[in-house]
């Protein structure tokens, strides 16, 4: 809408006389007159450096597992603790850009390529813990770089025999979970062991991630295969579930949620594509196995678990295992591993409700996956662990490693297209599910925590206005 008069006339009253005759148009004709903003004080030397360590903890953040909207949140409030209050962010898959438009300077931008190095819970943590330390007339610039420094280069909290131990104690309990005895549970323990280490090896040697997850799941299945072949009384499909729930684990399917919720396309497009692409792997390793065991008549079978009464207490203990587990695996810390075996025992118990209550299975896992996300995110300050740990680890006894199993198995072996497929669908729900669930819990979490200021703020906004 145009202004009136009245209000014409009060703006020019508050104009420098050479201005207000140009606006109004009176006197002789000059140059365009436009109002600057006041000049700006930072030296450039000293944005530089702000915007580089800015840049530095984003980076770091997102390496370890950090999503892209809180990964610019951050970099936008460091920036600003530093009088940068005008800052740019820009997060794709591999890289993040930091722009500075200065009225009276050149502008700086400065871009790093992101190398993902895993899930690292404690090295997120404490460059969370870093970055809110940052505060105005708080640590300097040399002082933050520095302890950054101390994050990334200390050591891991265990040895890399307990962090394998995660992988393995998580397969064992999953056998567990689905009703497998003690032998089960063993078989699968040292099954995962071999996966991880062949991972390990595998990795070292620079083979595509594609290619690991499909290793990783032929060992799995050709262990089953091997028990059937030897005449092993043992549930075989557990062991092979359990290798795939451990390997489904280390998914960004949660992150790429995110993303995409938060309103950024590009970078959930491509975890998407990622989360996609290795599944697809696992698929792929499957199915080979199982084409081979049916070409050698070695009679395989998928027993449902369902048939078999496994006692609330012991699937309970199992899922929390599970979390705790998988959290040892991610480096978390002690004091997180105890979260998130809780955060596990919560998920595993809100979906067990659900399901007494007749919902299905991708209602009642998004159900579990919306309590543990909102829980998360409203209180990080008391659990003093990051809000994805909790979510994160808190849906693994969630996931659909039987039933991606059993879809492979009615396809290959049965020949059962149709029934396959309708199991495949099942689990692609119940996987979109759980990382819905896990948005909208931390969403509605969030106006509850201390993580909500206006740089986080402003970033959400982003969803609730994209397209």
């Amino acid at each position: 809408m145009h202004p009136s008069p009245h209000e014409r006339r009060q703006r020019l009253a508050g104009l420098p006389d050479k201005a207000r005759k140009a606006v109004s148009g009176s006197g002789p004709p000059t140059q365009p007159f436009t109002l600057r903003a006041e000049p700006n004080r930072i030296d450039p030397a000293v944005a530089h450096e702000a915007l580089r360590l800015a840049l530095r903890i984003g980076e770091s953040m997102m390496a370890v597992g950090g999503s892209a909207a809180d990964v610019t949140a951050t970099v936008l409030r460091v920036s600003a603790a530093f009088g940068l209050t005008d800052c740019q962010a820009d997060v794709t898959f591999t890289s993040l850009t930091i722009s500075y438009d200065p009225d009276d300077a050149t502008p700086l931008v400065l871009m790093r390529i992101v190398r993902p190095r895993g899930s690292d819970y404690t090295r997120l943590q404490g460059i969370t813990d870093l970055a809110r330390a940052i505060k105005p007339e708080g640590l300097s610039v040399e002082d933050a770089h520095r302890r950054l420094d101390d994050v990334l280069s200390a050591p891991h909290p265990y040895r890399r025999q307990i962090h394998a131990l995660g992988w393995s104690g998580m397969a064992g309990c999953v056998a567990f979970l689905l009703g497998g005895g003690w032998l089960v549970a063993l078989v699968a323990f040292v099954t995962t062991a071999a996966i991880e280490q062949l991972i390990r090896v595998l990795a070292r040697r620079g083979l595509p991630a594609f290619f690991q997850q499909a290793a990783g799941a032929a060992v799995a299945t050709g262990s089953a295969v091997l028990l059937v072949v030897a005449g092993v009384q043992v549930r075989a499909s557990l062991v092979v579930a359990a290798g795939i729930v451990v390997l489904l684990a280390g998914l960004s399917l949660v992150s790429a949620a995110e993303d995409a919720i938060s309103g950024f396309p590009v970078t959930a497009a491509a975890r998407a594509f990622e989360v996609l692409t290795l599944t697809t792997g696992i698929v792929v390793g499957i199915a080979a196995v199982l084409d081979l065991a049916q070409r050698a008549q070695v009679p395989l079978r998928v027993v449902d678990p369902s048939t078999y009464g496994v006692p609330l207490a012991i699937t309970l203990t199992s899922a929390a295992g599970m979390a705790g587990f998988w959290a040892l695996a991610s480096h978390a810390r002690p004091h997180a591993i105890l979260v998130a075996t809780g955060a596990g025992a919560l998920a595993w118990t809100t979906s067990w409700v659900s399901g007494e209550f007749g919902a299905g299975p991708a209602v009642s896992s998004g159900l579990a996956a919306g309590v543990v996300g909102f829980l998360g995110e409203a209180l990080p300050d008391r659990l003093r662990v990051p809000p994805l740990l909790i979510a994160v680890c808190g849906i693994v006894p969630l996931l659909p490693g039987l039933t991606i199993y059993r879809a492979l198995f009615a396809i290959v072996v049965e020949t059962d297209v149709s029934s396959g497929l309708d199991s495949l669908v099942t689990a692609a729900a119940i996987g979109l599910a759980l990382a819905a669930g896990v948005v909208l819990g931390r969403f509605f979490g969030r106006p509850l925590g201390s993580g909500g200021d206006r740089f986080d703020r402003r970033v959400r906004r982003r969803g609730s206005t994209a397209g």
